[in-house]
């Protein structure tokens, strides 16, 4: 087993804070407590289950969510400023993450500061954190567009504060799985602290950055279900947990079973349906036309078969439609009991492309039925019956 195998990487789930950041979306306190205990029962290891400077209801929520006695630790969000830690350490979590900008467009045209006052702070504020009992992560917002050199001594100066933990929040979505891989790695070389990757989708690349972040080193993914989250979203939990077994060997102690129920929890929760074709959850990603396709399966599930369906609780099905052949339209038909004759495949084959063609969708065991009766009726008039 060679080092990267041998890690154990945590999935640190922020559907519950950055997913809810999502262009009009709104949990209920129910949905927060059902999500909640979803992910918990999936086995990810940590969520982040809300930001505490919100007000008194979101404080109860997160207290709420904690009183729930999970198996997964809880942490919080907050600002790097005093009045929001204080509101994060109330709630009890087990971890505050206090987040400041790292870049100097941020630090100067979003806070009015200097590169002097953000470590500053990191130290006054990771210390006060450590006084009052809590475990702290320090968060690096736009870490991407840091300049390096001042992105390390930020961490040095958080890992001498006694934070746990730090994370590189490719904030804009700006990174690519090579660049990401470069930042990390010096990351890690020069601080001992836990490394967490949060990436943003924007370029469609959150996927593949945290998965070139973990390679490099970091020790924690951030994911949200479906990739929810401010923009184009987050890093999708299906997506890391399922590319982390498959590209890097590596196991999340995530059941993957749990990933489709999880999926559809959240898509109706957040009032945002999961597209047909989304990897690993979509309801069509195990659905096979192509006639090609069809026929090597029925052959040898490994011809066309990335990873086994059942690994998501599901199975490949077979759909009949203007790409299908003989072998599949054959197949098909076996399936409700009825064996076609060469000449009545391809009676069958040219009414399915019709419907198609015509509908915009698969043929419904009705048509099927129909359209044999039609190949039944043409072969009779042929021989003049």
């Amino acid at each position: 087993m060679d080092a990267l195998t041998a890690r154990n990487i945590v999935i640190n789930d922020t559907t519950l804070r950055d997913g809810e950041q999502t262009a009009g979306v709104a949990f209920t306190d129910e949905e927060k407590l059902d999500i909640a205990r979803a992910l918990d029962a999936a086995g990810v290891a940590e969520m982040e289950i809300g930001i505490p400077a919100m007000g008194a209801h979101e404080i109860e929520l997160i207290r709420a969510i904690v009183g729930l006695r999970l198996k997964a630790r809880t942490m919080v969000w907050a600002r790097m400023c005093e009045s929001d830690l204080m509101a994060a350490v109330s709630c009890a979590a087990d971890t505050v993450h206090l987040s400041v900008p790292v870049s100097d467009v941020q630090i100067e045209r979003k806070l009015g500061r200097d590169r002097d006052w953000v470590l500053d702070a990191i130290g006054r504020h990771v210390h006060l954190g450590r006084t009052l009992g809590s475990r702290i992560s320090v968060g690096f917002e736009d870490a991407s567009r840091a300049d390096p050199y001042f992105l390390l001594r930020a961490a040095e100066t958080a890992q001498q504060a006694g934070a746990v933990r730090i994370r590189y929040a490719d904030t804009l979505g700006m990174l690519d799985p090579f660049s990401t891989f470069e930042r990390i790695a010096q990351l890690r070389a020069a601080v001992d602290l836990g490394i967490e990757i949060h990436a943003h989708d924007d370029l469609g690349l959150a996927t593949a950055n945290t998965l070139a972040a973990i390679r490099a080193g970091a020790t924690h993914a951030s994911t949200t279900v479906n990739g929810l989250g401010e923009r184009a979203g987050n890093a999708p939990l299906e997506e890391v947990v399922m590319a982390l077994r498959h590209v890097h060997g590596m196991e999340c102690g995530v059941d993957t079973t749990t990933l489709p129920q999880i999926s559809a929890l959240v898509a109706r929760a957040s009032g945002r349906p999961v597209a047909a074709g989304k990897s690993i959850v979509g309801a069509d990603v195990f659905t096979h036309e192509s006639g090609i396709h069809v026929d090597g399966l029925l052959k040898d599930l490994r011809n066309y078969q990335g990873f086994d369906p059942s690994e998501l609780g599901r199975s490949h099905t077979a759909v009949l439609g203007k790409h299908s052949g003989a072998h599949a339209v054959k197949h098909g038909y076996e399936q409700l009991g009825i064996e076609l004759r060469p000449d009545e495949v391809g009676v069958v084959l040219t009414r399915i492309r019709q419907h198609v063609s015509r509908t915009k969708r698969s043929p419904a065991r009705t048509d099927l039925l129909r359209f044999y009766r039609e190949a039944l009726a043409i072969g009779l008039s042929e021989v003049g019956v």
